[in-house]
């Protein structure tokens, strides 16, 4: 017999974070998230998303034993602001047991019906900065910090359940090698005199600071075209300021500035992480701190983790500068692979954007909808 129970005590909340752990103990691919950092986006207190959405996380049990667990959510800026009817599902973790998966969006449907909303969506967070989608192709390749791993049959039971397609995502990679300077370094002199550019670069963290406000606008205003784009408040700025910037290498956070100084283009890169935080398993100490130090100074792999242009400027090539710029910091680090964070796949400018560096496909992910 299943069981469910929403979590809403501390400790039922550290058992829903740990559960994955149990269940993809030693797993070579999956990636673990810091408990920590999970306990903070749990908490109504802590995490700003809680302004405009609510949530319910739910854990399954079977014998006492825990076989499973899912947040419902509701994000009420899209379903007010953009009238769109939905509650969404995350954080979902199951053994391979469709009952299990079925028991847990019984809770999701619940939520749905009880608001008249028409349809569930997922796995997906609060925010577009949260993680997305289930994993549908590459389950032999090693997760990242900002990608949710799950096992093939996920997909399965979602499709079993009724569930379709709704987003695809995909996950892009290549070797710094295929980079060519020659293709754009002409063009980036051209670009920068016609539109009166300039590319801005950082080695303090602090230097950043003055413009992050700036940048989350230029991010929502970049962003706001794609279907499943919701705004960043300005509380959200702020914590996602302290949690991320802080931690991020300066030198590969790159603007591009105007005549007037306003930033047209930014983009943020990361280092990777992955092996850090799986010999971290989930704990900062007494040793994942040292791993995460040692993986920012000296990880030869980087993610490309957010890029935005001004509308004004998006068929300008103004990512030439960006690619530049980074082509001079990522030469000097010793850089050899590029991975690009899921993009949605009918976004047909994002794609163009790198076309010239022979990306390949190595990760695809879904978000699925079900009517209620």
């Amino acid at each position: 017999m299943i069981t469910v129970k929403e979590a809403n005590t501390k400790a039922l909340i550290k058992e829903y974070i740990k559960f994955p752990f149990d269940l993809y103990k030693n797993h070579p691919y999956w990636v673990p998230p810091l408990i920590q950092d999970e306990i903070e986006t749990f908490d109504k207190e802590k995490n700003p998303a809680f302004e405009n959405a609510e949530a319910y996380f739910y854990i399954a049990y079977k014998e006492e034993k825990i076989v499973g667990r899912i947040a419902a959510i509701i994000n009420w800026s899209e379903v007010n602001d953009q009238q769109k009817k939905k509650v969404r599902f995350g954080w979902w973790d199951v053994i391979d047991d469709i009952e299990v998966t079925k028991a847990l969006l019984e809770r999701v449907y619940a939520l749905g019906k009880a608001h008249n909303l028409e349809y569930v969506e997922g796995p997906m967070g609060f925010s577009n900065l949260d993680k997305v989608g289930v994993l549908t192709e590459g389950f032999d390749e090693i997760g990242s910090m900002i990608t949710w791993y799950n096992y093939p049959y996920y997909k399965t039971h979602l499709e079993t359940l009724g569930f379709v397609k709704e987003k695809e995502y995909l996950e892009n990679k290549f070797p710094f090698s295929n980079v060519n300077p020659e293709t754009y370094i002409k063009a980036v002199e051209l670009i920068k005199k016609r539109y009166h550019l300039k590319a801005l670069n950082f080695t303090k963290n602090k230097d950043i600071m003055p413009y992050v406000d700036e940048m989350f606008d230029l991010f929502n205003k970049s962003y706001a075209e794609l279907s499943s784009f919701v705004a960043i408040t300005d509380v959200q700025k702020e914590y996602f300021k302290k949690k991320y910037i802080s931690f991020i290498n300066p030198e590969y956070i790159k603007f591009v500035m105007d005549k007037e100084d306003r930033i047209v283009a930014f983009s943020i890169v990361m280092p990777s992480f992955s092996t850090a935080l799986q010999k971290a398993n989930g704990k900062l100490f007494p040793f994942g701190f040292y791993h995460m130090l040692k993986a920012k100074k000296e990880s030869k792999e980087v993610l490309f983790y957010l890029i935005g242009v001004d509308p004004e400027y998006q068929s300008k090539g103004v990512t030439a500068i960006i690619f530049d710029e980074y082509y001079k910091t990522f030469t000097e680090k010793g850089i050899t692979d590029c991975i690009r964070t899921p993009e949605l796949e009918d976004n047909v400018a994002i794609h163009n954007m790198w076309k010239n560096f022979n990306p390949t496909t190595f990760r695809r992910r879904r978000t699925y909808k079900l009517s209620l």
